[in-house]
């Protein structure tokens, strides 16, 4: 196992980010409409969602370089990968030798497979991981959690009718077009917390320079995640509330009330970051707080 700088503090942080004329998180229970608060009419984006984005930003910024390969991504096979940690540790004793079922025998040898996939993982080593559907390689606790994020305030997603020229079918060829729909959110600025664990970061090895990486994947992940669903979304404010201790120095809930933000007066319909003021308060003894962006 590759060993890191580990981590010696704690961590908690608010992202602030916005979309506008697109869907930041489509709800497929609801025909892929923004996501959204029934009791308050605010907007939702799922903690899955923005881990999809980082995951992404990962692999791009990375990319074949050792210990930051990507576990949960598009079309993997998650008992093949999980196959990879037996076969670099050919000499393990095992409980199940069928090959979709395969189990180390000693509580030593599961940690030891555990330990190789959170190395090879950035993802394992962040978000953890269950490995344990077929080829048994444990299950990790990750030290990198996301909240949903929510719009601070109600959103009011509108459908916009579109049309297209091209036929899919010889048969449509006489046709002049086809029309479809697709739902925006005009505007919406979007705040999700999350929380770092320096204990469970020993655990899974996510050291400094993981930290390094996660704070740069979330300043820049929407900037490689463009489509025409999504319309423009971008991050801007990332705070950082950095601890003197590995377990703390204040409750992250007291600390994420330090991060006030709310409309200018006169702003009745917001269209803009523009449109609002975040106010930062200042902190209690023994947590720093530092603005990534």
């Amino acid at each position: 196992m590759t060993e890191k700088t580990s981590l010696s503090k704690r961590y908690e942080f608010v992202l602030l980010f916005d979309v506008e004329n697109g869907n930041p998180n489509g709800d497929p229970d609801a025909g892929n409409l923004p996501r959204i608060d029934p009791e308050t009419g605010c907007g939702l984006v799922t903690d899955v969602s923005i881990k999809r984005k980082v995951r992404n930003y990962i692999e791009l910024a990375q990319g074949d370089r050792d210990s930051y390969g990507i576990y949960v991504k598009e079309a993997a096979v998650l008992n093949n990968l999980n196959k990879e940690a037996f076969l670099h540790h050919p000499d393990m004793e095992l409980k199940d030798k069928k090959p979709d079922k395969m189990a180390a025998k000693k509580r030593e040898d599961q940690q030891t497979l555990a330990r190789w996939m959170c190395d090879k993982y950035y993802d394992i080593r962040a978000f953890g991981a269950v490995m344990t559907t077929g080829v048994n390689c444990g299950q990790v606790r990750g030290p990198v959690q996301f909240s949903f994020a929510r719009s601070i305030d109600p959103i009011s997603p509108m459908d916009v009718t579109i049309t297209r020229m091209a036929v899919t079918n010889e048969k449509d060829a006489e046709k002049e077009r086809t029309m479809g729909r697709k739902s925006i959110v005009p505007y919406g600025l979007y705040r999700m917390e999350g929380f770092i664990s320096a204990p469970l970061a020993n655990q899974t090895n996510f050291g400094e320079e993981d930290l390094e990486l996660l704070w740069s994947a979330l300043v820049n992940m929407f900037d490689h995640d463009r489509s025409a669903a999504r319309g423009k979304m971008a991050a801007q404010k990332l705070i950082v509330f950095e601890h003197e201790t590995r377990l703390g120095n204040a409750p992250a809930h007291k600390l994420f009330q330090l991060v006030q933000v709310y409309r200018k007066p006169g702003a009745d319909i917001p269209r803009s970051f523009d449109d609002y003021v975040v106010d930062i308060y200042a902190a209690p003894d023994g947590v720093r707080i530092l603005e990534k962006l």
